[in-house]
């Protein structure tokens, strides 16, 4: 037959309390054995010096040596003796002459007979006590003589029955049981009181459900793509999840060197440590590391003390990277529609100049427009093959010119089309001119003589792109100031600034290139990237977490 299997405390309370209960019940249990054990030697043992103390005081009284001469005996000590029992805390006590006959006895019916038990040592002169069975029963008794002028005259026997001696020790056993119990109480009413804490804390839920959570959890952290940072109070890492640790650089480096960390030695661009060592929530803001563009949100924990902060990570290089190219469309859209504003003009001059019969300078004017048109288009692609780039500087063209900055391409540029890499996508030449050339029109609009200049070429080792302006120039104080994120020496816009420069550096880096500015012979700035085409070729190196701008 199978027993029922007994209920298993499910709340936390209550496994607390169970365990103090077995605790207690074990801890009881061996102490009341012991006690037990102890206890009753003890009680034995002091019983034993209780009934001898008492047999020799009685055979050591006047009166009782006084009561042996007389005819009755029985008659002065069985009142003594009644009087000594109830006064010394002993079952019986028997007085009786030298054979054993009783003079008395807690039962009047048992005087005059023989003691029961051995009484040979106290005969010759000595005291000594034994457990023996007697007429109350096995009992704890010492037998000692009363001798006159050196001879036994009387016997004395008090004894303590073996029951009232393990009453004793049960009384102890008691109150320790008590005493259990009232700690069980006390523990439970403990327990209770710490279990309704810990809920409130918990938030209503039993450790089941809190074990449940943290699987949810972290299943969950390490599933989300966006990246997750907790810092502790002393901004150190507390937890990263997956996302966290691509995203910062870290996916190599094992927990045991992330976890407790300074986020100062996680080696992330300084304006992305700031970020994460702010007082003050971040929103939305827009950080660069070697290899990405990460938008960064922080939020503080605090419950009257500072104690971490909370780091969301989203990566949008891709979305970066698409913007930057719809920007490129967008001025190409514009540039095309400058240019059909500017051919119906040129349309309408051709149509009234025939109207008015003069068709020899209709024909001459729309010719030199279009081999202005034709000359710039052909100066362009011969320069620049690569179809992509060739696009950009048309755009760009039409785009200075529109802001009154003449650009141009250098004799010295030469970038045929197939030349570049696979490793070295069109994509990063985009970022990288077009920033290059947005920056430099910039700089040189409203300058007299305005003029941008742009130097495309590769050899067999690298490809060197150059823009020069003439504009007011760059402080060389901002010379690696200018390629950090959020720096600029123009107005902030609706947008925000300076994520240009800091884009191309990011470019440039990922394919382990140089970027350098220097001061132009028309005063201006020149900037100058050169990108290796054989590393390029076998594939850019993966850089250390917290590299570039």
């Amino acid at each position: 037959m199978r027993l029922p299997a007994l209920p298993r405390p499910r709340s936390l309370a209550g496994q607390l309390f169970a365990m103090q209960a077995v605790l207690i019940a074990v801890v009881v249990a061996g102490y009341a054995l012991f006690t037990y054990l102890s206890d009753q030697r003890q009680a034995e043992d002091a019983a034993v010096r209780q009934v001898t103390a008492v047999a020799r005081s009685i055979a050591d009284a006047p009166s009782v040596r006084s009561a042996l001469h007389t005819p009755d005996p029985s008659a002065a000590l069985q009142p003594y003796a009644l009087q000594v029992m109830r006064d010394a805390d002993v079952d019986f006590v028997t007085i009786m002459n030298a054979d054993g006959i009783r003079w008395t006895h807690p039962d009047h019916n048992e005087i005059g007979k023989r003691f029961l038990g051995r009484i040979g040592p106290a005969q010759h002169g000595h005291t000594f006590t034994e457990t023996y069975t007697g007429t109350l029963g096995p009992s704890v008794r010492a037998v000692t003589p009363v001798e006159e002028n050196g001879r036994v005259v009387a016997l004395v026997s008090a004894g303590i029955k073996v029951e009232a001696i393990s009453a004793r020790v049960q009384d102890q056993v008691t109150a320790l049981l008590g005493v259990a119990g009232a700690v069980l109480l006390l523990g439970a009413v403990g327990t209770y009181v710490v279990n309704a804490r810990l809920r409130r804390h918990t938030h209503g839920m039993n450790a089941t459900e809190l074990s449940r959570m943290h699987d949810y959890h972290q299943a969950a952290l390490h599933a989300v793509r966006e990246g997750l940072l907790m810092l502790d109070g002393r901004y150190r890492v507390a937890l990263i999840n997956d996302g966290g640790r691509e995203l910062l650089g870290v996916g190599d480096v094992p927990d045991a060197d992330v976890i407790g960390r300074p986020v100062t030695d996680l080696g992330l661009p300084a304006p992305l440590t700031g970020a994460l060592l702010s007082a003050q929530p971040r929103v939305d803001e827009v950080h660069l590391t070697a290899s990405r563009v990460l938008v960064v949100n922080t939020s503080l924990v605090s419950g009257g003390e500072r104690r971490g902060t909370v780091v969301t990570l989203r990566d949008v290089t891709e979305l970066q990277s698409l913007m930057g190219e719809l920007d490129s469309e967008r001025g190409f859209t514009q540039a095309l529609r400058s240019q059909a504003h500017e051919a119906a003009n040129r349309l309408h001059t051709v149509v009234s100049l025939i109207e008015l019969g003069r068709a020899e300078e209709a024909v001459e004017f729309a010719t030199a427009e279009l081999e202005l048109a034709q000359a710039l288009t052909d100066q362009v692609v011969a320069a620049v093959g690569e179809p992509v780039l060739a696009a950009l500087l048309l755009g760009k063209t039409a785009q200075a010119n529109e802001r009154g900055v003449e650009l141009v391409v250098s004799p010295d540029s030469r970038l045929d089309d197939g030349l570049l890499p696979a490793s070295l996508p069109a994509r990063d030449l985009v970022t990288i001119l077009g920033n290059l050339i947005d920056n430099a029109v910039d700089a040189a609009q409203g300058s007299a003589g305005a003029r941008v200049a742009v130097t495309a070429y590769a050899s067999d080792a690298e490809v060197v792109l150059r823009v020069t302006d003439t504009g007011p120039g760059l402080d060389p104080a901002h010379a690696d100031l200018v390629f950090q994120r959020g720096f600029s020496t123009k107005p902030g816009g609706p947008g925000g600034r300076g994520l240009g420069l800091a884009l191309v550096r990011q470019a440039v880096h990922r394919h382990e290139g140089t970027l350098t500015v220097a001061e132009s012979g028309e005063g201006g700035a020149v900037f100058e990237v050169r990108l290796p085409l054989r590393t390029a070729a076998a594939g850019p190196s993966p850089l250390p977490a917290g590299g570039g701008a």
